[in-house]
């Protein structure tokens, strides 16, 4: 078929993440700021996103398929690194999640989820700028699963 009779797509709103593939998150200017060393927060604009496959080399990228990678980044972010605090507020990380998911209760989880309540600034400090909520919900119930099928 002949592409001048063919229609592009209309854009959604979604990106994938040009070295993995995977649905990008939105970030604004500010979440880049923050993140990107200095030397190549010029790569993208003033709006990306991020891509949160653990495994990628890619932090952020735009609809130009410009990538930061992960080494341009001023500090360590989850899910890129499993040592960085998953909860950018309250520093709740992988090893927290994992004794809770190995205790009785949850309660580290539970204190962050009291905290995040009042005083949470996901917006402005996560590489996502998301809730961490969600990521520790779906960490925990991955981990309670393999602590169960043991």
């Amino acid at each position: 078929m002949n592409k001048a009779f063919v229609r592009e797509p209309e854009p959604d709103g979604r990106a994938f993440c040009p070295l993995c593939g995977s649905l990008g998150s939105p970030v604004e200017h500010a979440i880049l700021d923050r993140h990107i060393q200095p030397e190549a927060r010029g790569l993208v604009g003033d709006s990306a996103w991020f891509c949160s496959f653990p495994r990628c080399d890619a932090a952020y990228f735009n609809l130009f398929n410009a990538v930061v990678r992960v080494e341009q980044l001023s500090a360590a972010v989850y899910p890129k690194d499993l040592d960085a605090p998953i909860c950018a507020c309250f520093g709740l990380n992988y090893d927290d999640v994992a004794a809770d998911a190995a205790a009785d209760a949850p309660t580290r989880i539970r204190a962050n989820l009291a905290r995040a309540k009042s005083s949470a600034r996901c917006e402005e400090l996560a590489a996502d700028g998301r809730s961490c909520l969600s990521a520790i919900q779906e960490l925990y119930q991955r981990l309670r699963k393999e602590v169960e099928t043991e």
